[in-house]
């Protein structure tokens, strides 16, 4: 049932809002299915199935609300999931940044968003993609820890002012460290996709291997301001923060305003219409780009389009609450789904080439804030550290601890590559002077 389409998923939305006596009411409706499998050690240590849907009952009376949530769908339990969220409203406090729901609005056509080979993986098609990994990795002796995870599903959206919305998606996504059986070479590789024909974890997985194989006895050079080349993996690819995310999640007009943001100016406002990166950088959104195709409405329904952030270093346009949008007098823009960084067409084994002194990096993690207002980060590199001298891979090093801003990095940029897809967005290696590694680490 995870998958529903727009007229089932409709019907039901219809269904709850007859159900309401608020002021207000808006439903919310998703599902998907999907799965998951882990490998680690060069043999499978789990896997999962996903295969569920869920609804959201928003009431109000004035500027109180309330919400309840169910995942069943007879008349009864959807009764009584907007009658609780009802309850809930009665008794909830007066919203100070109250905003009225949407009406009607117009969406841009739907994206392929959705590939019906990623709906139908099965069980067979994760066990046979995790098998090429770990087949190639006891070929070269080396040990593989990889996760992927698939999924495939909708979301629908009505209230009863008129909005109504609806659309599929579809990704899967893969990711492998491999390590040398001496432990001190280590590689990765990640890669995600709408479409899992275009899926293949052995090449991933050749990808990783090499790097461990070549990163064996790092050497240590001094820490310093060094020319880098960031691998796209390097720049968005970590769950737990990346620099590139950190800047795309500071372009906020509210915290701007605010002064909690390196937009922000002295006695007010914000540096929108500001040059503040090398005339390179030009970054925008667009739901319906083939290759990162999205949502084109956003979590609470305004309509997702093609919108610039970044053109030729300066700041275009910064996103922002509808609340703050009306308060503030200032253009009403969601927060983009992915973003895509224009680039040249070099690739990274180009970039090496043309470098006379350097240091690549394969990944960074680790990643924390240490200055909001300069969006200063910290962190460590790993999984491939690399010395180029003269155009080649010289030898590796040991990782460093860094402290950068994207800010100043991209204000250093000597070369831009081609992008490529990573973690939803269109991202290409950059090569940056003057990148600051503070210490060394002994991690791999």
């Amino acid at each position: 049932m995870a998958i529903l389409s727009k007229d089932e998923s409709q019907a039901i939305l219809k269904k709850v809002l007859s159900f309401s006596t608020a002021d207000e009411c808006e439903a919310t409706l998703s599902g998907s299915n999907g799965g998951n499998v882990r490998s680690a050690r060069n043999a499978i240590s789990t896997s999962g199935a996903v295969d569920n849907v869920s609804l959201g009952v928003e009431a109000r009376f004035g500027k109180r609300s309330g919400v309840a949530t169910c995942n069943e769908f007879d008349d009864a339990t959807l009764r009584r999931c907007v009658q609780r969220a009802e309850e809930i409203a009665r008794l909830a406090p007066e919203s100070p940044e109250y905003m009225p729901l949407l009406g009607p609005q117009t969406y841009v056509a739907a994206p392929k968003s959705f590939a019906a080979a990623t709906a139908g993986i099965t069980p067979d098609f994760r066990a046979t993609q995790i098998g090429k990994t770990m087949k190639i990795c006891d070929e070269k002796k080396v040990t593989s820890a990889a996760f992927l995870n698939d999924e495939a599903g909708f979301v629908a959206k009505r209230n009863n002012k008129g909005l109504e919305a609806y659309q599929q998606y579809s990704n899967v996504e893969f990711s492998i460290t491999v390590r040398t059986p001496d432990g001190t070479g280590s590689g990765y590789a990640t890669a995600d996709f709408i479409d899992a024909s275009a899926f293949d974890a052995g090449k991933l997985t050749l990808t990783a291997a090499e790097k461990a194989a070549n990163s064996r006895n790092a050497k240590a050079i001094e820490p310093g301001k060094y020319t880098v080349i960031l691998e796209p993996a390097a720049l968005v690819a970590n769950s737990d923060a990346s620099l590139m995310a950190a800047l795309m999640g500071a372009l906020d007009a509210r915290n701007a305003d605010e002064g909690r943001s390196f937009l922000s100016k002295k006695g007010g406002g914000n540096r929108k219409g500001e040059k503040l990166f090398d005339e390179r950088v030009t970054i925008y959104s667009d739901p319906t780009n083939a290759e990162i195709a999205s949502l084109t409405f956003a979590g609470d329904g305004r309509p997702q389009k093609k919108m610039t952030w970044i053109e030729k270093g300066v700041v275009k346009n910064l996103y922002t609450s509808r609340f703050w949008a009306q308060k503030a007098g200032i253009p009403d823009i969601p927060r983009p789904g992915g973003w895509i960084m224009e680039g040249g067409t070099q690739s990274v084994q180009d970039m090496i080439k043309g470098t006379a002194k350097g240091i690549l990096v394969t990944r960074l993690w680790y990643i924390r804030p240490v200055d909001p207002q300069t969006l200063l980060y910290t962190g460590l590199t790993r999984d491939g550290t690399f010395y180029i001298e003269n155009g080649k891979i010289k030898h590796p090093v040991k990782n460093f601890r860094f402290n950068e801003s994207p800010i100043i990095m991209l204000n250093n940029l000597e070369a831009i590559g081609k992008p490529v897809r990573v973690n939803g967005n269109l991202v290409p290696p950059l090569k940056i002077r003057d990148f600051t590694f503070t210490s060394l680490s002994d991690a791999v």
